[in-house]
C-alpha cells in the first residue's frame, strides 16, 4: 500500500468541468448538474484502495449530514480499469450499493477529469464554495489505516461548516494520503 499525498491544487481554482457516467444511475452528469446550492464536495475514490475502505463509512456520513444542507456530493473513480478491473463501472455500482452511497459515483474512463483536478490519490477531497471556487483540498482527518486514530472527518467537516456558517477556512491544509491513482500508460 503505497502512500501518495494530494497535489494540493491552488485554493481559488475554479471547479473543473466534466461530463461523466454515474455508475449508480447510468446517466451522464456534469459538475453543473450535480453541484450543491451552497457548495460541492468532489472525492476521488476507488473500490480496492485500503485507504478508501478505511474512510468510506465516514465519507457516507459526511454526505448524509451535509447533502440536506445544500452541499452537493460527487465521488469519482479514475483508475486504469485494464490493469485494475475491480475499479470498473459494474464493480463501482456494487461498491456503492454495499456502502450505501446515495450520491453519484462517476467513472472517469479517460482520466481527463482526474488530470483537470490534479488528483493524485484515493481518497482525494476537493471542496468548492457556491461560486465553484476551491476552498479546501486535503485530508478527511488524521486517521489512517493502522494508526489507531478514530475517524471523525474533522478537517473536512470544519471546511464544510466554514462554507455553511460563513466562517474562515484555514489556508494551511494537510494533504490527503492514499493509494496513488492508477494512471494509464
Amino acid at each position: 500500500m503505497a502512500k501518495t499525498p494530494s497535489n494540493m491544487l491552488p485554493l481559488g481554482t475554479p471547479a473543473p468541468k466534466f461530463w461523466l457516467k454515474d455508475t449508480n444511475s447510468n446517466y451522464f452528469y456534469s459538475f453543473e448538474d450535480l453541484k450543491g446550492e451552497k457548495g460541492t464536495l468532489v472525492v476521488f475514490i476507488c473500490n480496492h484502495c485500503p485507504y478508501v475502505h478505511h474512510v468510506i463509512d465516514e465519507i457516507v456520513k459526511v454526505a448524509n449530514d451535509y447533502r440536506v444542507q445544500g452541499i452537493g456530493i460527487i465521488a469519482i473513480s479514475s483508475n486504469d480499469t485494464d490493469k485494475y478491473p475491480q475499479d470498473g463501472p459494474e464493480p463501482m455500482a456494487q461498491f456503492a450499493f454495499e456502502n450505501k452511497m446515495d450520491f453519484p459515483y462517476l467513472f472517469d474512463e479517460t482520466q481527463e477529469t482526474a488530470r483537470a483536478f490534479d488528483a493524485a490519490c484515493t481518497p482525494d477531497f476537493y471542496l468548492f464554495d457556491n461560486l465553484d471556487k476551491l476552498v479546501y483540498r486535503g485530508q478527511l482527518d488524521d486517521s489512517r489505516p493502522g494508526n489507531n486514530i478514530p475517524l471523525s472527518g474533522s478537517d473536512l467537516r470544519n471546511a464544510i461548516d466554514g462554507i455553511l456558517y460563513n466562517r474562515a477556512i484555514p489556508e494551511n491544509q494537510k494533504p490527503s494520503v492514499g493509494c496513488g491513482i492508477k494512471w494509464k500508460n
